[in-house]
């Protein structure tokens, strides 16, 4: 299990059945009763889920609705999405199938966004950047998920960059476009490099906080991009949100 504020990820040991359906709970539970609100459970290694399985995912969906929260599962097996959409639970909960990849495509040379505005984080009030971002975003065509998920990655972006580099100088931009939306965090410290996406640190290492944090980024983005700023000194967080297709049209 990896967590970092106020996100965490839960992989599910084999399959979720009555034999490891109350040590799960145990887990989940932890985490909502610590504080978490954002909880990802990886299913990679649960080829079945039985009705004990199924009833902990409806339960703790709900348990995290109550408080605010989000549940979501990833790697799900075809076997096991069957399983919940027989169910009836595909249409409330999030769910990455395994094997799938959320494919970002480049923007159209000299593509302009329908929308773009830029602003300075005050590092005494990170939650007015916050609550400004959740305004931006909301009136966007995004699912509540997608919406939860892209207000706490933007966070945790600004969070980092204040906590490990200039925390006077950093600028956010929100941007628009007509198929998705780009927050880009800037910086003018020495940031973080982009060979930190493939080379994280262990997550056991209580000094890997920073790794686990752009790790969970991903999760929660559908691309996530560190890079030089073009201009001055410093490093550029980008995420990508891709705006659902509408119902009836060509995937």
């Amino acid at each position: 299990m990896a967590t970092i504020a106020n996100i965490a990820q839960v992989s599910v040991d084999g399959d979720l059945d009555v034999r490891s359906v109350p040590g799960v709970r145990r887990t989940l539970d932890g985490l909502i009763d610590s504080g978490c609100r954002r909880v990802v459970l990886n299913m990679g290694r649960a080829a079945y889920a039985d009705s004990a399985g199924m009833g902990l995912i409806l339960a703790e969906l709900r348990r995290m609705r109550d408080v605010g929260g989000l549940l979501s599962l990833t790697n799900v097996s075809d076997r096991v999405y069957q399983s919940l959409c027989r169910m009836r639970m595909a249409d409330f909960v999030p769910i990455a199938r395994a094997g799938a990849t959320n494919e970002v495509p480049e923007l159209p040379a000299g593509a302009l966004p329908v929308w773009r505005t830029t602003f300075r984080v005050d590092a005494d009030q990170l939650d007015r950047t916050r609550r400004r971002l959740e305004k931006l975003l909301c009136g966007l065509p995004l699912s509540d998920s997608d919406l939860f998920d892209l207000n706490l990655a933007s966070g945790e972006a600004v969070g980092n960059a204040v906590d490990h580099t200039c925390a006077a100088g950093v600028l956010v931009t929100v941007a628009a476009y007509t198929d998705r939306v780009v927050v880009d965090v800037a910086d003018c410290g020495g940031g973080v490099d982009g060979s930190c996406l493939d080379g994280l640190q262990d997550e056991s290492d209580p000094f890997s906080e920073r790794g686990r944090g752009i790790k969970l980024m991903r999760l929660l983005a559908d691309s996530v991009t560190i890079s030089p700023k073009s201009t001055g000194e410093g490093t550029v967080v980008r995420l990508v949100k891709m705006f659902p297709v509408p119902d009836g049209a060509c995937k």
